[in-house]
C-alpha cells in the first residue's frame, strides 16, 4: 500500500524549516505519521529552536519500521555546519546531492507515494541549464527530453515545453518530436490520475502568433503538431495567443501549454499566487515541489506562506 511521502528538507539556508513547521503543525495526527523527512537531524533542530517552533524531532534510520514515537520523524544526512542558517556553498551543495539521493532510492519503494522537495538554489546542483526536472529526470537515465514540469493549481495547470534555459535559445531548442513528447506524457499522467483526457491549449512562440507567417515556428512546427495529435485524438487546440489567453480562455482548458518557462509562468503566479505546486512528469515516480524559491530575504522572520507545501502533502494524501 503506497502511503508514505517522503519530504527532501531542501537548501538549508532557506524558508525551509519554516514552511514545514508549518505545515507539519496543519496535520492531523493521521497523516502526521506517514510523513518523512530527509534533513540533517541537528540542523533542524537549532533551526526549530531559532525560530522558538515547538515541535518533537525524531531521529530514525529505515521508513518501514514498525513503531514510531509521535514527532517529526528525520531521515539523518550528514552536514557540517556552524551556523544554522548560513550553511557554507559546497558544504550545502554536497548536502543537496545526498538528500536527492536518498530521496531518488526511496520514491521508487513501493510503499511510498512521492517525494515532496522543498526549494533549492539551483546553482547547488552544479549543473548549467539544471533544474530539479532535469535534475530527477537524469537520475531515473531519461534523456530522451519525455520529462516535463507541470504547475498544477486546483482546476488549472500550465506546462512549458523548454525549462530552464536563456529565452534567446528556445527558438532552437523546440521541435516537432520535442513538443509530441512532452504532450504524450501529459496526456498520459492525465489519464492515469484523473481518468480522462485533458483539454490542452498550447501557445504559439512569437507576439501575435507571428501572424502566420509561413516561416514562423508557428507554422512550421506548431501547427503540425496540432494536427497531428487532433488525428490522435488528443483534445488540443492551437496556436493560441500569448498575450490575451491568460486574460480568460485559459478557463476552457484544462492545461496551457507554452513553449518556454516564465511564458506559462509568470501570468499563472499572478492569477494564483502560491496556491499551486510543480509536478514532475514522465519520470519513475512522483515527484512534487512547493511553487517558489528559497526566499533568503525573509530568512528567520517567521512570515513565510506555507501553502505550496501544504497543498503538495495534500495533493499526495488525496492520491489513491
Amino acid at each position: 500500500m503506497k502511503n508514505k511521502i517522503i519530504i527532501i528538507s531542501g537548501d538549508p539556508n532557506s524558508i525551509n524549516s519554516e514552511i514545514i513547521y508549518k505545515s507539519w503543525k496543519n496535520l492531523n495526527k493521521h497523516k502526521r505519521k506517514n510523513i518523512f523527512v530527509i534533513s540533517n537531524y541537528l540542523l533542524l533542530k537549532k533551526q526549530f529552536s531559532i525560530l522558538k517552533y515547538p515541535i518533537k524531532l525524531v531521529k530514525i534510520r529505515d521508513i518501514n519500521d514498525n513503531f514510531f514515537k509521535d514527532g517529526l520523524k528525520i531521515l539523518d544526512v550528514q552536514l557540517k555546519f556552524k551556523n544554522p542558517f548560513k550553511v557554507p556553498y559546497k558544504s550545502s551543495s554536497v548536502f543537496i546531492k545526498k538528500t536527492f539521493s536518498l530521496g531518488h532510492k526511496l520514491a521508487l519503494m513501493e510503499n511510498v507515494k512521492g517525494i515532496i522537495n522543498c526549494p533549492i538554489d539551483k546553482k547547488l546542483l552544479k549543473k548549467k541549464n539544471y533544474g530539479i526536472t532535469e535534475y530527477l529526470a537524469s537520475m531515473c537515465k531519461i534523456r530522451d527530453g519525455s520529462e516535463a514540469m507541470l504547475i498544477k493549481g486546483k482546476n488549472f495547470s500550465v506546462l512549458p515545453i523548454t525549462t530552464h534555459i536563456r529565452v534567446k535559445d528556445v527558438a532552437k531548442k523546440i521541435n516537432f518530436k520535442l513538443i509530441v513528447k512532452k504532450v504524450l506524457t501529459l496526456d498520459s499522467w492525465f489519464k492515469s490520475t484523473y481518468k480522462r483526457r485533458p483539454k490542452i491549449g498550447i501557445l504559439g512562440l512569437n507576439p501575435h502568433n507571428a501572424e502566420l507567417n509561413k516561416n514562423s515556428e508557428e507554422c512550421k512546427i506548431i501547427i503540425p503538431v496540432v494536427k497531428s495529435l487532433k488525428k490522435k485524438g488528443f483534445k488540443i487546440t492551437g496556436p493560441l495567443v500569448s498575450d490575451t489567453v491568460f486574460i480568460n480562455d485559459y478557463k476552457n482548458y484544462d492545461v496551457i501549454v507554452g513553449m518556454y518557462h516564465d511564458q506559462v509562468l509568470s501570468p499563472f503566479k499572478t492569477i494564483f499566487k502560491f496556491d499551486a505546486i510543480n509536478i514532475t512528469l514522465g519520470i519513475k515516480y512522483l515527484r512534487l515541489s512547493p511553487d517558489h524559491g528559497v526566499a533568503k530575504n525573509i530568512i528567520k522572520k517567521k512570515i513565510a506562506n506555507h501553502n505550496s507545501l501544504s497543498r503538495c502533502i495534500e495533493f499526495l494524501n488525496n492520491l489513491k
